[in-house]
């Protein structure tokens, strides 16, 4: 009897731990024969994040990296850096001329959560001379040239025109490798890749392509986080209609494994809480713990003093908000609202409803009871100026996008493909066709600095060169549209 108890004891535990690993290894795609396919990576519907989508091919059981016009071979993943390493495409027979070279070479799709990093160096090969006005290296001491000279798939390019090189990164590489007939024709990628070595020493050809980290899964019911566990199905607040898996108290959102994590503290580190018998912790803390009271009294004394003239200043600033909500601006009464119904409108200033910050304060989305949706502005306690800055402002969340923005409505433009019509038409009236792409290309470079993603936004340097090189191209006459 007492055999069979433990039997089914450990057939129990054995069916629990089975269990719980399948709800948290459920997000993650099957192998692609031997390869993982880590999350957020997706090979099909109801695994991965669909945003996160890449291919495997059951023919040869590789992993396929598909961009607007292409596929390529994934090499490797590194999940802990939210990176991967596709393979370029290769040179047509007897020449200098890479396969991808008719659609122009690699094309991603930027509404995706994928990019090309800086960590490529980018060798074009078989250019034409309309290159050498441009800020990339294409001088005889390139690195291109070492390339051409030393490896037995570019013996071809010995025999045509100009190569260059140059690092990527930059806003206009950040979703592409373009090569066309009037620019380049073939291009090789080396990560990581450090220009003192030999060239057998470089690494494989490769692209790297980073992701962005995902969000938590999107929900329909209970069920669907997790197997109903670790994580509630709850409304998303900067997405309207959208319900994500938000882990429960106690958890947080891991967006590597794709699961919801325990928070660990420093006595669940190896080391943290040992029960050492060591008092010298102790005594050092007790020593500090005087010292931190003395000079806590020192700044109370202080900040006393500071708070009676920042009370001084509120007072002041309470009278002059007054006159200016009393006041009548173009025959339109301001509402005084009081701090409850601000709480209420914000979710008691929820970080879900946070919109932005700078240096004046935070500003939050809030909802009035009459459905108004509106943008509260807090200003930084104690700081005069920000105080006065949140009174001169007022944000009608009502009014159209382009009303409240100039750069939302130039990338309402964009996307609507109108660009030129943000331009001033005294600069287009008469302007040549070169001029005109000149303002085109100049404008794709002022919205590459609005990108969301931080990593996506050229550095000051990067901008530079790239003005350098767009107004070296115009000079030239060059179609900067291609």
């Amino acid at each position: 009897m007492a055999n069979l108890i433990h039997h089914l004891s450990l057939l129990l535990t054995t069916t629990l731990l089975l269990s719980f690993s399948s709800s948290v290894t459920s997000l993650r795609c099957p192998n692609c024969g031997t390869t993982p396919v880590p999350y957020p990576l997706s090979t099909s519907t109801g695994c991965g994040d669909p945003s996160y989508k890449i291919r495997c091919d059951p023919s040869s059981n590789t992993l396929q990296f598909d961009t607007i016009n292409n596929s390529y071979p994934i090499s490797s993943i590194h999940p802990q850096t939210q990176r991967l390493i596709i393979r370029p495409a290769s040179f047509l027979p007897n020449s200098c001329i890479t396969t991808d070279q008719p659609s122009q070479g690699i094309q991603l799709n930027n509404s995706l959560p994928f990019n090309v990093t800086s960590s490529n160096t980018i060798i074009f090969l078989n250019c034409t001379d309309r290159l050498l006005s441009s800020p990339l290296n294409c001088s005889a001491t390139s690195i291109c040239h070492a390339y051409i000279n030393q490896t037995a798939e570019a013996e071809p390019c010995l025999q045509t025109g100009i190569c260059c090189a140059f690092r990527a990164g930059g806003s206009s590489t950040s979703y592409s490798v373009r090569v066309s007939g009037i620019g380049c024709n073939g291009y090789r990628s080396f990560v990581n890749l450090d220009p003192s070595l030999p060239v057998r020493r470089w690494p494989e050809a490769g692209v790297e392509i980073q992701w962005a980290s995902p969000r938590e899964p999107v929900c329909r019911v209970q069920a669907d986080c997790e197997a109903g566990t670790n994580a509630t199905c709850m409304a998303d607040a900067m997405v309207d209609g959208v319900r994500r898996c938000f882990c429960n108290s106690g958890l947080r959102w891991d967006p590597i494994a794709g699961t919801c994590a325990e928070i660990v503290t420093e006595c669940q580190t190896p080391g943290g809480c040992d029960g050492s018998t060591n008092r010298a912790p102790l005594i050092a803390g007790l020593t500090s713990g005087l010292v931190a009271a003395l000079l806590a009294t020192i700044v109370g004394i202080f900040i006393y003093k500071r708070q009676r003239r920042i009370k001084e200043a509120q007072e002041r600033l309470t009278r002059e908000r007054e006159e200016i909500l009393n006041a009548n601006s173009g025959g339109r009464s301001t509402k005084n609202f009081t701090g409850k119904e601000i709480k209420k409108a914000t979710n008691n200033f929820s970080r879900d409803h946070l919109l932005g910050s700078g240096g004046f304060g935070e500003v939050y989305k809030g909802t009035l009871d009459d459905s108004t949706v509106v943008a509260v502005k807090c200003a930084k306690l104690g700081n005069t100026k920000s105080t006065d800055q949140v009174l001169n402002e007022a944000i009608d969340f009502n009014r159209g996008a382009d009303n409240v923005n100039l750069a939302v409505y130039v990338q309402q433009k964009v996307e609507e493909e109108k660009l030129m019509e943000t331009i001033d038409p005294a600069l287009r009236e008469g302007a040549s066709q070169v001029a005109l792409d000149t303002m085109k290309a100049l404008g794709f470079l002022a919205m590459g600095c609005l990108e969301e993603r931080r990593q996506n936004r050229p550095s000051m340097k990067e901008i530079l060169e790239e003005i350098e090189y767009i107004m070296s191209i115009g000079e030239t006459g060059l179609d900067l549209s291609k």
